[in-house]
C-alpha cells in the first residue's frame, strides 16, 4: 500500500481573465530527508516524506551501496526530525569514501553531489532473459498510472513510478517531487518483498535520463517506459545495459529507442 502522500494548502492570488482573487491552492510538500549509515551521513535527499522507508531501501540498491537488503539490520525513520537511520549487520562492510556524497541530493537530481564522474557509472551485467509485452498493454500503461495516483490531480507537482507486470497489473505505485525518488521507492518496495523484477515494466511519469536507466538497471527491470522523451545518453545506456527504452507513451503511438524485440 501507499503512504497518505502530503500536501498544504496555501492562500494564493489569482489571476483570471484580468480579474484576480484569493483561493485556496494545494502544493506538494517538499522536505530533506538525511539518510545515516550506521553513524556515516550518506547524502541528505529532497523529497515528499511519504514511503522513507521504501524510498531509504531503493536508494540503498540503487546507487550501489549495498548489493542487497540481507546486510541491514534495521531502518529508524524520524520524520519530525526529518533523519533516516540504517543499522547494519555486524558483517557488512561499507567503502563510506566512495559513497559519501560532496552536496545534498536535489528533488530534481539523483546524481548530484558525486565527486568524480567515475563514481556515476556502476559496474552491473547486461540484461537478459525472455521478457515480452505486447504494444497494446503498453499503451494503456499512462492512463492506469495517472488513475492510481492520489496527489497528482490535487496539486500537478508529484512526478510518479509504476511498476506492472507482462498483463499490465500494477504491482507498485509511488509519488514524490522527485523523479528519482519515486524510482528508488518503488524499487525499494519491490526489493522488500522479492518481487521478480526481470519480469516487470517502470512506467514512469515524466522523461528519462541516465540516471532512471542505472537505478532500473541495478536492479535488472528489462523495460523503462515513459510518457516523455529519453535523454541522449539514456538512450545510449540501455543500448549497452541490454534494456528497452519506451518513450513519448502516448496513444495510439509511443518510440521505442532499444530493445524492439521486447515489444511483441
Amino acid at each position: 500500500m501507499q503512504s497518505e502522500v502530503r500536501s498544504r494548502s496555501h492562500s494564493i492570488v489569482q489571476y483570471l481573465d484580468g480579474v484576480e482573487s484569493v483561493v485556496e491552492d494545494s502544493v506538494s510538500v517538499e522536505e530533506p530527508l538525511q539518510i545515516t549509515l550506521d553513524g556515516h551521513p550518506i547524502a541528505v535527499v529532497m523529497r515528499t516524506p511519504c514511503d522513507d522507508l521504501d524510498l531509504v531501501r531503493g536508494f540503498l540498491l540503487t546507487e550501489a551501496i549495498l548489493p542487497d537488503l540481507d546486510g541491514v539490520m534495521r531502518i529508524d525513520v524520524d520524520q519530525s526530525q526529518n533523519h533516516a537511520l540504517v543499522f547494519l549487520k555486524d558483517d557488512v562492510t561499507v567503502d563510506f569514501k566512495r559513497h559519501q556524497r560532496n552536496l545534498y541530493s536535489a528533488s530534481s537530481c539523483g546524481i548530484c553531489g558525486k565527486a568524480t564522474i567515475d563514481s556515476i557509472r556502476q559496474d552491473n551485467p547486461r540484461v537478459e532473459g525472455d521478457f515480452t509485452v505486447s504494444g497494446e498493454i503498453l499503451l494503456d500503461l499512462p492512463d492506469r498510472l495517472r488513475k492510481a495516483q492520489r496527489v497528482f490531480e490535487k496539486t500537478g507537482g508529484l512526478h510518479a513510478a509504476g511498476i506492472f507486470s507482462r498483463a499490465g497489473e500494477l504491482l507498485v505505485l509511488r509519488e514524490d517531487v522527485g523523479r528519482h525518488n519515486a524510482i528508488d521507492k518503488v524499487l525499494g518496495y519491490a526489493a522488500q518483498r522479492s518481487l521478480d523484477l526481470s519480469e516487470v515494466i517502470l512506467q514512469v511519469s515524466g522523461r528519462v535520463s541516465f540516471e532512471v536507466m542505472q537505478k532500473a538497471h541495478a536492479l535488472g527491470v528489462p523495460m523503462i517506459s515513459a510518457i516523455s522523451a529519453p535523454t541522449s545518453l539514456a538512450v545510449e545506456f540501455a543500448q549497452e545495459s541490454g534494456q528497452s527504452l519506451i518513450g513519448f507513451l502516448r496513444p495510439p503511438k509511443f518510440n521505442c529507442y532499444a530493445g524492439p524485440e521486447r515489444v511483441v
